[in-house]
C-alpha cells in the first residue's frame, strides 16, 4: 500500500491497479463501472484518469463521482475503439490500470452563493456528475440550481433514476430529441438548448457548466448571450483526443492549450477565441 502511495507520487507514468467492484449497462454503448483503489484517488470534480490494460494501451476516461474520502473510483465509459471494447468485457474481479486523477477540475466553492445551470448533453453528464453531485449533497451552499439533461432518445439517456432523485431537491430538466416511439417519463421532447429561453437568470450571480458533444457549445453559448451571462461565468468541459494525461504527446492541443493540463475544465472567455475550441 505504502508502495502505491510513493510510487503515484513520484511518477505520473506509472499506472496502479484497481479492482472491478460493479459494471452496470447504462445504455446500449455505455456502461457504469465503479473501482476499488489501492487508496483514496483525492480528485477535484471535472478531472480524468488515464485506464489502461496491460499490452493493450490506455485511454482518458472522466470521473463521474464526486471528491470522496474511500478509495472507490465511479466511470462511464463509452464502447468506441479497441481499448473501451475490451473494457466493456471485463468482469467484476478483474483489474485495470490507472493513472492520475489529471486536468484542472473545477474549484466548486468559486460556486457558494451562485445560482448555477448545468446543460449536459449526452455522455457529458458522465464528467458532469462529478460536481451535481456535490452541489446536490450541499444545495444549501448554493442559489437555484438548473439541470438540463438532454439525450438523442430514451435509450441513450444516463443516470435516469439519480436525475429523477436530483430533481426532488434541485430543478431537473431531461429532454431527448426524439422519442422514435420508445416510453419517456422525462419533460421535454427537443434540444437540450430548447428550455434555456424560459429561464429566468441573474446575470450578475448565474454560472453555467456545459459538456456535451462540440456542436452543442455554440448554441447553449448564443441562448446563455441572450440572458448577458458573461463568458468569465461560463464553464465548459472540453475531452478531446487526450492521449497521455500529461502534456507530453501534444494530441489534445489547440494553438498553446493542453485539454489536459490546462483543461479539460476551461472558462469560455479563455477559449470562445481559440480556433478548433467550440468547433
Amino acid at each position: 500500500m505504502t508502495h502505491h502511495t510513493e510510487e503515484r507520487a513520484a511518477d505520473p507514468f506509472v499506472p496502479f491497479f484497481g479492482r472491478i467492484l460493479d459494471i452496470r449497462e447504462m445504455t446500449p454503448r455505455e456502461k457504469y463501472y465503479r473501482v476499488e483503489l489501492p487508496q483514496p484517488l483525492n480528485h477535484k470534480p471535472g478531472q480524468f484518469v488515464m485506464l489502461s490494460v496491460p499490452g493493450l494501451g490506455e485511454a482518458p476516461i472522466s470521473i463521474s463521482c464526486g471528491p470522496r474520502r474511500d478509495n472507490l473510483l465511479e466511470l462511464v465509459i463509452r464502447k468506441a475503439g479497441s481499448l473501451t471494447t475490451v473494457l466493456h468485457n471485463m468482469t467484476v474481479g478483474q483489474r485495470i490500470g490507472v493513472r492520475g486523477p489529471f486536468g484542472s477540475g473545477f474549484d466548486i466553492t468559486k460556486f457558494y452563493g451562485k445560482d448555477l445551470v448545468f446543460v449536459c448533453g449526452g455522455l457529458g453528464l458522465a464528467p458532469l456528475r462529478s460536481l451535481i453531485t456535490p452541489v446536490v449533497e450541499n444545495v444549501e451552499k448554493f442559489g437555484q440550481v438548473t439541470i438540463l439533461s438532454g439525450a438523442l432518445d430514451p435509450s441513450l439517456e444516463l443516470y435516469r433514476d439519480e436525475l429523477k432523485a436530483w430533481g426532488k431537491r434541485v430543478r431537473v430538466i431531461r429532454l431527448v430529441d426524439k422519442t422514435d416511439n420508445m416510453p419517456w417519463d422525462g419533460d421535454q421532447v427537443g434540444l437540450v438548448t430548447a428550455p434555456i429561453p424560459t429561464l429566468k437568470l441573474d446575470p450578475q450571480k448565474t454560472f453555467a457548466v456545459l459538456c456535451g458533444p462540440p456542436v452543442m457549445y455554440k448554441f447553449v453559448v448564443i441562448e446563455l448571450d441572450r440572458h448577458r451571462i458573461p463568458h468569465e461565468q461560463i464553464y465548459i468541459d472540453l475531452e478531446r483526443r487526450m492521449r497521455c494525461g500529461i502534456g507530453k504527446c501534444g494530441h489534445c492541443q489547440i494553438d498553446e492549450v493542453y485539454c489536459c493540463c490546462d483543461g479539460p475544465v476551461f472558462r469560455l472567455a479563455d477559449v470562445k477565441d481559440l480556433p478548433e475550441a467550440l468547433a
